[in-house]
Parts: C-alpha cells; structure tokens; sequence
C-alpha cells in the first residue's frame, strides 16, 4: 500500500492510555493506542524480579512519567503502519519544546523507513504531535539520586561482552538487563557472571503482524531509542546511577543521502542522539541518571581487537540479525552465523586480524573469505558500490582497514581466498603489493591509515572521568 494512500485514508494515531500493576515479582506495563477509525493495539512489558519497597519510594506521578514515556516511543512501532499525518496523545501534556524534541526523532530515527517507503517527510505538514490532555501541568521527574552502580544492556554481541569485561574491573557494581532474552545472550551473560540479571519480555502486538502481512507499511525504528527510555525506567526502578551502552563512534556516519537528508540506519546509537537523549533525561525524566556510550571513543575494529583478549565467549556470542529470525514453518529461530549478511562479513573481518584462524573459523561455521557470493558485499562495506548496507557495520574506511589487516595476514601465511585476492588486485596500491612498484591507487596510505585507526581515541563522548581512565588504560595495554 503506497503511503500517500495510507496517510489520508488513517489520518489520526491515538496514543489513548497506559496502565500497569505489580504481578508477584514483576512489573507489568500495558499500552493502549489506536489508528482510526478501527485498529486498536494493546501491547505489553513486563520486567521481572522487581523490587516492591523499591517501587514503593517511587511516587506514583514519577513511575507514570516513566512508562508514559515508555509509551511514547512504543507507539511507533504502531505508528509506522500507516505513517498517519497526526499523532495525538490523550493521557498527558507534552510541551512545544518536548513535541520539538519527539518530531525530530522521527524524523531522523526513521529516515531509513522513509526511504525504504519511497516517503516525502520534508513538508511542514508531514507530522503534527497533538497533546490533548486535560492536565496541563507536566508529570514529575525523578529528583532523587541514585547508588554508584552501573546498569549494562546485554544483547549477545561483541560490543556488550567488552563493555562487561572490562567495567568488571572497577569498583561499580554492574547489573546487566536484557530485552527478550536471547539463547546467546543467556550464554553471554552466564560467561560473564551477572548476577540477578533484570530480564525484560516485550510483547508486539499480533494485530500489528497481521497489517505487515497485508501490505501496510512496515520498516526499521530506532531500537536504541526504545533501549533508552527503557534504561532509564529500569535506573530509576533500580537505583542505579549509570547506563552503560555499548555504541562505539563508528555509528555515527550515515548510510546515504535521501532529499538532501543523510539518512543513518544506527542513528539512535549515534553521538548525536545520544547528546539530545542525555538533556531529555535530565530535564523530563531523572535528574541524575547518567545515560553514556561507553565504547563511543574507540572505532568497531578497535573493539574487536579487545574482544579477541576473551576466547571464554567466542561459542556464546551472536550478532548476526538473520541468525534471531525463525526458519519456514517452525517458530524456532536459525541460531548461529548465517555467513550472508553485511553484519556477517563486517564482524568476520574485523576479527580475522586478531583471532587465530581455525578459531574463527569455527565460530562463524566457515571462511567468509572464500566466499565469491560476498564479493558485492565487500564493495558496500568499503564504499566503492551502492552504498553503505542498512545494519550495525563499520565505517566505510574502518572496513577498508580491516580488509586491510585481513589482508596483511593472509599474505605472511601465503593465503589468498577470492575476497582477499580481489582486495589485493583492485583497492591495494601497487607499492604495497609488489613491495617496490609504484602504482596509483585510491587508497594510498592504508598502512599509516590502520595504524592510526587502531591508536585512536574521539573526544567526543560523555563518559564520566572514572569510566574515562579505565578504557583508555585497557585500549593502550
């Protein structure tokens, strides 16, 4: 269904009501939102292990703050089903500043939506947040400090594991939380040794799965933006003072240009939504949680490096998207590399540098390397076809490198599998190749390039000083 059809067909998204309750040791959220005239989604979150005396501090008007919240940036997993030109939200105020602030959201946290759905987003009238609630007064955020603990998201991948493994040496306390927890995740999380993990379970909505099947609009959300809201709920639930995600700088650049717009498929892992999150918390949600990436100085190939310091996880990671979806006529997800997909060749490559070959070999089922099919997929990675592929990869230079490096071993064992043969014959410069002919290349100064990838350090963060001190020693040792 093409979404100008859609657009005036279901002009109105009601963001109608919110409500939850305490079920044994769990904390039950449930949503209410409606497209009209007739579609109505309930969906539901439920975090476990919750602890009652703790909620019981809370007032009541600061946890309904939160999962209002909450609820706000669920809707748009509902939202994008008919892109409606109107979203009203009936059960609290929002202010200019705050409809200001979800507008721009939208906007950038779903360029990739827009583009995929061939939608023009650039009209003044493209979306109106309306906030319709008879209480105007603003709910209150949480005032409170919280205790010198650290709250570290888990999903299965490389980047979570170093984040732990490495906050595992300071003196904060770290609890681990997960989203629908993954078999990976479980087996991460066990290596690591989390205690009293906080496990959350998501429930979509089936109406939603149905209109997908139908032909309605469907399409990339800013996951981490949800991940945000939610981590600061879970702070505040219990009393944790830091979140540390596990975004590195390399989420920062953008996948294409779509009407004149760069359009990034990680932006809510970016530098610059996390800056915009990090005021929203302080200003409507909690006063001092302290929300931060804390890989946002190194680049993906520098943590790859680090994580190649722990072999105790390489049969317990899994970052491979294709790999949480189901198999045809089952409901069981496929569960280990899938060797196709962007994220696949990225993480292989990156790894390929610092892990002993059979090793890795054994973790991915395979050598990525050998496979002719990938060649197309090494040109987006690097930046020399189409563009940039919509999935947590690296920069287009930081993949350049770690072919580089890749590369670099390959040739002292005397190995050459296709990728590899076709990096050395078509992106190397002859000077590196022959060893003494000069030859022009796009790519001149790989080697003084990699050298300084893997030294470097982006100023641009929020890690507190502590946090600061400890990364940078593991960086440099």
């Amino acid at each position: 269904m093409k979404a100008k059809f859609l657009r005036k067909k279901y002009p109105k998204f009601i963001y109608k009501d919110y409500s939850y309750k305490i079920s044994k040791k769990s904390l039950e959220i449930f949503f209410d939102f409606k497209i009209e005239p007739n579609f109505i989604f309930k969906p539901k979150l439920v975090i476990e292990n919750i602890n009652k005396s703790r909620i019981k501090k809370i007032k009541k008007e600061v946890l309904n703050n939160l999962v209002f919240h909450l609820g706000l940036i669920e809707l748009l997993s509902y939202w994008k089903a008919t892109c409606s030109p109107k979203i009203e939200i009936r059960k609290h105020s929002l202010n200019k500043k705050q409809i200001k602030w979800w507008k721009d959201l939208i906007i950038n946290g779903m360029g990739q939506f827009f583009y995929e759905n061939k939608i023009n987003w650039q009209s003044s009238n493209f979306i109106d947040i309306i906030s319709k609630s008879a209480e105007t007064r603003s709910l209150p955020i949480f005032p409170g400090r919280l205790k010198n603990r650290v709250l570290a998201p888990v999903g299965g991948g490389k980047d979570s594991i170093v984040t732990l493994e490495i906050l595992k040496k300071t003196k904060f306390p770290i609890r681990c939380f997960s989203l629908n927890t993954t078999n990976s995740a479980k087996k991460v999380m066990k290596v690591a040794g989390c205690k009293k993990a906080i496990i959350v379970k998501r429930t979509i909505d089936p109406k939603l799965m149905e209109l997908n099947r139908q032909g309605f609009l469907n399409g990339h959300t800013p996951f981490s933006a949800y991940l945000a809201f939610l981590s600061v709920l879970l702070a505040v639930t219990f009393d944790q003072k830091y979140i540390a995600f596990s975004n590195e700088r390399s989420s920062n650049e953008g996948n294409l240009i779509y009407l004149g717009k760069q359009i990034n498929h990680q932006y809510s892992k970016s530098f610059n939504f996390e800056k915009r999150f990090r005021k929203y918390s302080k200003e409507y949600l909690a006063k001092y949680v302290e929300y931060f990436s804390f890989l946002r100085p190194l680049h993906e190939i520098q943590i790859a490096k680090l994580f190649s310091r722990y072999p105790k996880y390489f049969n317990s990671f899994l970052s491979c998207n294709e790999a949480y979806k189901t198999k045809s006529g089952t409901k069981k997800p496929i569960g280990k590399w899938c060797g196709k997909c962007p994220k696949c060749l990225f993480i292989f490559t990156c790894l390929y540098a610092f892990i002993n070959k059979e090793k890795l070999i054994k973790i991915f089922g395979q050598n990525l390397f050998k496979k002719k099919g990938l060649l197309s997929l090494m040109k987006e990675l690097i930046g020399i076809e189409k563009f940039k592929p919509f999935e947590c990869v690296g920069t287009k230079n930081e993949s350049l490198i770690a072919f580089y490096l890749s590369w670099k071993k390959a040739n002292r064992v005397g190995e050459e599998p296709v990728l590899l043969k076709y990096f050395k014959n078509k992106i190397l410069p002859l000077k590196i190749r022959k060893g003494f002919v000069r030859g022009l290349s796009r790519y001149p100064k790989l080697e003084k390039e990699s050298k300084e990838i893997m030294t470097s350090w982006n100023k641009k963060h929020n890690l507190p000083k502590d946090f600061v001190k400890i990364l940078k020693k593991f960086r440099d040792s």
